[in-house]
């Protein structure tokens, strides 16, 4: 604490007058993304700072005086609209790419925040269950480790598994049905200490720093977005400044020690952007365990300008990470190891991409994308048996190697036919190769007369499968009021040889400018997460894969909303939905296991073969969001979800499911006040508090757990017992410090996180040393602190 406040004096010393900033950024049109030129851009209070595009939909504004602005931009045909709140500082250009509306006759102005209206989608063809979010949000709201998947967690509809991680449940599914894209690709969790089928882990790999404006999906998606049933993060990445080299090194408890560059590149209006980091949140107690995390990551993307055969650029993003628990160093409470056990856990996580985006015509595109990925993960764990006795003896207990390597190929041609039709068609493909190995005693027989169970292989997989998806989709601006979109999307799975067609629509009308109504359908598959999918089973002594042949789960959705301008600068949004799911994986005898309770751990059950597709499930609640967008200094955001998430095993008992809360709730707000003599430096306040109902569980057999000498549940009566509700309030106080002279910006903030110290359950699980059930907690208060100097 001593250090912290040291830091908040020196910043406080450096408040004074500051200089001007700088905005620049693109102009296009919203249907077919090209550049438009002579657009006219000028700052709201003071018209003499003004600038037409260039030819290439390109401008700059200088001479921006420090802190929020707002930006008009008008062209003739088309929607005014409003660049609202914009930070300026003195450190770094806002770099901008502003999509506005052809006018359909003669419509409102539109108000847009930072370059697009903050209660639309980026993706145009998205009318239902979507939401946008920035960089800024990342950053700014308390609790949020500048972590995405955390952020969305305060949407309508939206929670994670517990702090531990950052698993996002869509609506009652699991975390396994999301999918990341990023620029477009499909890629495997972007996260540290990810596994293999999971989408979650404990600390994000995506820097903020280095993203764009992006969308997050619910519901009944776009037909460009398949194999997923849950939810989608469509990310992308920012490009660097194209006219000056910058610079910004921070730090921070969970993200760590951070240098990010960017500039230009060549002479075709190129740039780049790239930025390296290291985690030390296990050095300052932080981690939540006793063990030591190491993580790193790099990212990038790279812009070489438009030539005669287009524009070229490549991304990329690649994490490793590791952490040993040694059980003589682990507390008993420990929610991630045993006093009885040494772990060694490694992972790595890698996405590179290469775009090209030629333009056809006036009005329309073609974007390729060829990509690679890779993801993999090692987990070594020793056990000692007869522990603390003469007698002890240290066997390797589990022993997994994971290696999934993909090539993407995506093609998407978008055409603005008029200003009423805009359509888009593409195909994906992905060639996987799996290499996993995964070798355990748990649960096994001691068929050697050793005297302990046999280390057996549940996994060996080496071989490669892919998946194909061709769509096609269309906008249809039917009147003023009414937009109307369409598509068809298909799916192949070469494992199961499964092919499907799914049909997705949207509708969106306008009463006025205040008021619309929204309804969604769509068809979506996914398969089986890998784990389950190549588990092995002895069949006549000879191991075979009996679950390759599951079908692709089934679900359908159906969305009503009701989108409500409150004020200015508030909204009010209401969504209805249900989900019906089929085809889930079950066993094949009465039993009240299901595929859908899978995936919001760091692994999968181990003994679930021989399945059938007969499973079944449904999610259904309302979401009630109340939202002030960041205006005059302030900013709240209200939602509450009340669902239902049930299935049915192959004993069709109907249940809870693991990811059933029933209620979500979430309050944020925050509040900047101006300080320093000329009023350009910022102190901030932010909150957030958070409650929702207790996941549901299965109680432990205590009984013939002991028997055992392991972990039993009572299946019969599973997810039947609930944990405690959950509660978390944070408070996080920051300061913007704008130079008084040179191109400097510094930014400092302290995140007090469960400030409440609130008890929240983690789980409950047997205790093989003690013959006991413990219950095992989560982070109780815990401090995060960040500091930033761009330059």
């Amino acid at each position: 604490m001593k250090l912290i406040s040291l830091i908040i004096i020196l910043l406080f010393s450096l408040i004074s007058s500051a200089q001007t900033g700088v905005v620049k950024g693109k102009i296009i049109d919203k249907q077919s993304e090209k550049p438009i030129a002579g657009a006219k851009i000028s700052l709201v209070g003071n018209e003499s700072i003004e600038i037409v595009s260039d030819t290439e939909g390109n401008f700059t504004l200088s001479n921006i005086p420090i802190g929020r602005q707002n930006l008009n931009i008008s062209f003739n045909g088309y929607e005014n609209s409003t660049v609202s709140d914009l930070d300026v500082t003195t450190g770094k250009d806002n770099l901008l790419t502003i999509s506005i509306n052809e006018k359909f006759n003669v419509l409102d102005e539109i108000v847009v925040t930072s370059g697009s209206d903050k209660a639309k989608a980026i993706n145009k063809m998205a009318l239902v269950s979507v939401k946008q979010f920035t960089t800024e949000e990342v950053n700014r709201y308390a609790g949020g480790r500048s972590d995405v998947a955390r952020l969305v967690s305060n949407f309508a509809g939206v929670s994670t598994g517990d702090d531990s991680r950052n698993d996002i449940v869509v609506r009652g599914n699991s975390p396994s049905g999301m999918l990341w894209r990023i620029e477009g690709m499909p890629v495997p969790s972007p996260n540290h200490f990810s596994t293999l089928g999971t989408t979650g882990g404990p600390v994000s790999a995506l820097n903020p720093n280095l993203l764009s404006n992006s969308d997050f999906l619910t519901s009944a998606f776009p037909a460009e977005y398949g194999n997923a049933i849950a939810g989608v993060f469509d990310l992308g990445f920012r490009k660097g400044n194209p006219d000056d080299y910058e610079y910004m090194i921070s730090v921070g408890a969970y993200p760590g020690l951070e240098f990010m560059a960017e500039g230009p590149l060549g002479k075709k209006g190129g740039s780049f952007v790239a930025a390296a980091r290291y985690g030390f949140v296990g050095a300052i107690g932080l981690a939540g365990t006793e063990a030591q995390p190491n993580y790193s990551d790099i990212s990038f993307n790279v812009d070489f300008g438009k030539t005669k055969m287009g524009n070229f650029s490549i991304f990329g993003i690649y994490g490793v990470s590791d952490i040993d628990f040694l059980g003589i160093k682990i507390d008993e409470e420990d929610p991630f190891a045993a006093q009885d056990e040494d772990s060694f856990v490694t992972s790595q996580f890698g996405s590179f991409g290469l775009k090209h985006t030629l333009d056809i015509g006036t009005n329309s595109y073609l974007k390729t994308i060829v990509g690679y990925a890779t993801a993999g993960n090692t987990y070594k764990n020793d056990r000692y048996y007869d522990y603390q006795t003469p007698a002890e003896n240290k066997l390797r207990f589990m022993d997994t190697n994971n290696s999934e390597n993909r090539i993407t190929f995506s093609t998407l041609f978008n055409s603005k036919i008029n200003k009423k039709i805009t359509l888009r068609a593409g195909l994906l493909f992905e060639n996987y190769t799996l290499d996993s190995k995964v070798s355990s005693r748990d649960r096994q027989q001691d068929n050697d007369g050793d005297g302990y169970p046999d280390l057996v292989k549940l996994i060996t997989q080496n071989g490669n499968y892919n998946i194909a998806q061709p769509f096609v989709q269309g906008q249809f601006r039917l009147t003023e009021k009414l937009t109307f979109n369409a598509g068809l999307h298909g799916q192949y799975f070469s494992i199961n040889d499964e092919f499907v067609l799914e049909p997705r629509t949207a509708l969106s009308y306008a009463f006025n400018p205040k008021n619309a109504i929204s309804f969604g359908y769509g068809l979506h598959h996914q398969s089986v997460p890998v784990p389950i999918l190549f588990l092995n089973e002895y069949v006549d002594g000879i191991q075979v894969q009996t679950n390759k042949n599951l079908d692709l789960v089934q679900s359908q959705h159906y969305v009503l909303g009701y989108d409500l301008r409150l004020a200015k600068k508030w909204r009010g949004k209401v969504e209805v939905y249900y989900q019906d799911i089929t085809k889930a994986g079950v066993e094949t005898f009465p039993s009240s296991y299901s595929t859908l309770t899978e995936g919001a751990d760091f692994g999968y059950s181990i003994d679930k073969t021989s399945l059938v597709s007969n499973g079944k499930g449904y999610n259904q609640g309302v979401e009630f969001t109340v939202e002030k967008f960041f205006s005059e200094g302030y900013y709240g955001l209200f939602t509450t979800s009340l669902f239902e998430s049930k299935y049915s095993g192959s004993d069709d008992v109907e249940r809870n499911s693991p990811f059933n809360n029933g209620y979500v709730i979430n309050i944020l707000g925050g509040k900047e006040f101006k300080i320093g003599k000329a009023k350009k430096n910022v102190f901030s306040i932010d909150t957030k508090f958070t409650t929702a109902g207790g996941r549901y569980y299965t109680p432990v057999d205590l009984d013939s757990s002991n028997d055992a000498g392991y972990e039993i549940k009572d299946n019969a009566n599973a997810f039947s017992q609930q944990y405690d509700a959950y509660l978390r309030l944070d408070i996080k106080f920051g300061i913007k410090i704008n130079s008084k002279s040179k191109k400097r910006f510094h930014q400092f903030y302290v995140d007090f996180q469960n400030v409440t110290n609130h008890t929240n359950v983690f789980a409950k699980e047997y205790n093989r040393l003690t013959n006991s059930i413990n219950q095992k907690d989560q982070i109780g208060f815990s401090p995060d602190f960040g500091y930033k100097f761009q330059f």
